[in-house]
This record gives structure tokens, C-alpha cells and sequence, in this order.
């Protein structure tokens, strides 16, 4: 049983520790010490508010990092320095270069890092990867998604609005999911096309960013991230020369996960359609951490990865020069 710390006790690391199977929570840290103190409670853990000594026990072998960006890669680097196994949550560091401090610490360790691209582990994406897999939809041609939601009171105010911290606006946050996504169903993208602005929240970072991305082969993945979509919109259509798969949905205020099959008919007329829905409680936070401790015990590189993530950086970088320019 994989003996486990969350540092981070917002949200996140709440979810984290929920999603706990098979593993006891033996630490909670986090620079709130009754945030740390409430989600350490129920499970009898340890509690601290700086990662330093945490990261010196000898009990733990698993470190779950759920916190603000900028201090994504350094804690990560830490832990593997010192022999854990990390978890970061998405998009796992600023820039792509911030990673490579982190996997150079892993790899001498011989330790594994994930990267927490949780988004993979919905049962419609599962779904809409095993159809692909199958040849449902045939060759893909190209992607198109939207994800987004409206913010809060105070919005422009919060971390995620101060570049230092967060490394950019809703492209690094939402639209690297997006990005992971389309990566993993199209592969690698060569070409970058980019346009973000900051539409209605007073913030220096964007609010929106629209995505035009092509592989090599010529498909091209169309993405767009909103911090300004009033209702959440999570909307992920991938186009086979055979047909058409519409994935919508994440569970909760997102809408219940939803896949649909559309299949092309020698007519070309309406097509016929399988729907596939899925209203029962969001198991993507379990079936990632049973994913990664199954990297651990058979020493399997997690996918994704820093590789993953390093890509995903890169080409968020170069959307930020492309839309400058």
C-alpha cells in the first residue's frame, strides 16, 4: 500500500485525497495550516506548512502536488531528489524549461513522475479513445473543442491572474487541457496559429485563446479556451473520414458526460447515431491515480508524462509569440 502526501490542500488536493485507493494519506501541507489540518483530519495524517520537512520523511513514497504553477516543478524536483514518486498536477511547471530541472532529478533518483492531466481519465474521453482505437470513425481528419467558464466575484484578483505566479492566463489553464487532448488523438503539431486577448476580466494575463494547430500529416486541431463562457461549456469533436465523434460534458455545473457516434453512410445522408451517457459521479480522479501507481509497481513510464508536458508547454509558448506577433 503506497504510503502518500498532498501538498496543496485546496480543492484539488481534496479531490486528490478523496481519489484514494489502495494508499494511506500519512501528510497534508499546505501555507494554510487549517487547510492543511481539515483535509488531514479524517485520515489521521500529519500536518505541516512548509514542504521541506515533509519531503524528509522516510514514510512516504508517493508526493501529490496540487499547488500554484510557479511552485509546481521546483516541489516536484525536490520530492524525486529526495526519491518520491510525483504526481503534479497540469500543466506541471510555467514554461517547458522549468521541467527539465524536475526529470533530471527523477532520472537519478530513479524515481517516476505524471503529470495531472486528469482530463484522459473521463469515462467519455476513455470512451471516445477506445472508438478510435477500433476505427469507428476511420483516419481523423481534425479536432475542434471548446472549454470554458465564466469566473467568479474576485476573479481578476486571484493567483491565476498574476503572470509571476500562474505563467499566463486561461491558455495555460483550461486550453492546456485542450491541448493535451488533441495532442494525444492527432499526435505532435508542427504549426502554431494563435490569438488571445483579455475580453472582459481586468487582468493582466488573457481571459480567452483561439488555437489553430496542424501536424505534419496536415490535420489541424481548432481550440478555443474562455474564462468568459457564462454558461461551462466543455465541447471536444474529433472528425475520422468515416465519421464523427462529439464529446461533451465533464459531470457537475459542466453537464453529464456524453459521447456520440456519427457514422458515415454510402448515401452520405443523415447518419446513424449511437449516444453513449454517463450521469453517475466523476471516477477520473481514481482511474489516474490507480493508472500512476501501476506505473510504480511495474516501472512503466506515465503517460502523460514530462515528455507530455513538455510538449504541451512548447506549444503554448509559441501560441503566446504567435499571437504577439
Amino acid at each position: 500500500m503506497f504510503r502518500i502526501a498532498i501538498i496543496g490542500c485546496g480543492l484539488v488536493g481534496r479531490k486528490r485525497a478523496a481519489a484514494l485507493r489502495d494508499a494511506t494519506l500519512v501528510a497534508c501541507c499546505d501555507s494554510v495550516e487549517e487547510r492543511a489540518a481539515a483535509l488531514a483530519r479524517p485520515y489521521g495524517a500529519r500536518v505541516y506548512t512548509d514542504p521541506a520537512p515533509l519531503l524528509e520523511c522516510s514514510d512516504i513514497d508517493v508526493v501529490l502536488i496540487a499547488t500554484p504553477h510557479h511552485v509546481l516543478a521546483p516541489l516536484a524536483c525536490e520530492a524525486a531528489s529526495r526519491g518520491k514518486h510525483v504526481l503534479i498536477e497540469k500543466p506541471g511547471a510555467r514554461r517547458a524549461e522549468e521541467l527539465d530541472t524536475v526529470e533530471g532529478a527523477a532520472r537519478r533518483a530513479g524515481v517516476l513522475v505524471r503529470v495531472g492531466y486528469n482530463h484522459r481519465y473521463h469515462r467519455a474521453i476513455r470512451k471516445a479513445r477506445e472508438l478510435v482505437d477500433s476505427g469507428a470513425v476511420g483516419p481523423l481528419l481534425f479536432v475542434r473543442a471548446r472549454y470554458g467558464h465564466g469566473g467568479r466575484p474576485g476573479y481578476e484578483r486571484e493567483w491565476r491572474a498574476d503572470p509571476d505566479i500562474s505563467g499566463g492566463g486561461e491558455l495555460l489553464d483550461q486550453g492546456s487541457h485542450l491541448i493535451d487532448l488533441a495532442r494525444w488523438f492527432l499526435g505532435d503539431f508542427h504549426e502554431v496559429r494563435a490569438m488571445t486577448g483579455t475580453f472582459f476580466w481586468d487582468m493582466p494575463v488573457e481571459d480567452n485563446a483561439f488555437l489553430l494547430l496542424r501536424t505534419a500529416e496536415g490535420q489541424v486541431a481548432s481550440l478555443h479556451a474562455s474564462w468568459t463562457e457564462w454558461k461551462n461549456t466543455f465541447s471536444f469533436e474529433i472528425y475520422g473520414r468515416t465519421g464523427k465523434l462529439e464529446i461533451s460534458g465533464l459531470g457537475g455545473s459542466y453537464g453529464v458526460e456524453r459521447v456520440a457516434l456519427y457514422c458515415m453512410t454510402k448515401e452520405m445522408g443523415p447518419p446513424p447515431t449511437t449516444i453513449w451517457e454517463y450521469p453517475m459521479v466523476d471516477d477520473s480522479w481514481e482511474q489516474e491515480l490507480a493508472a500512476f501507481f501501476e506505473d510504480i509497481r511495474s516501472g512503466r513510464q506515465p503517460s502523460p508524462g514530462i515528455c507530455d508536458a513538455r510538449a504541451t508547454l512548447r506549444l503554448i509558448d509559441r501560441a503566446y509569440q504567435d499571437s504577439r506577433t
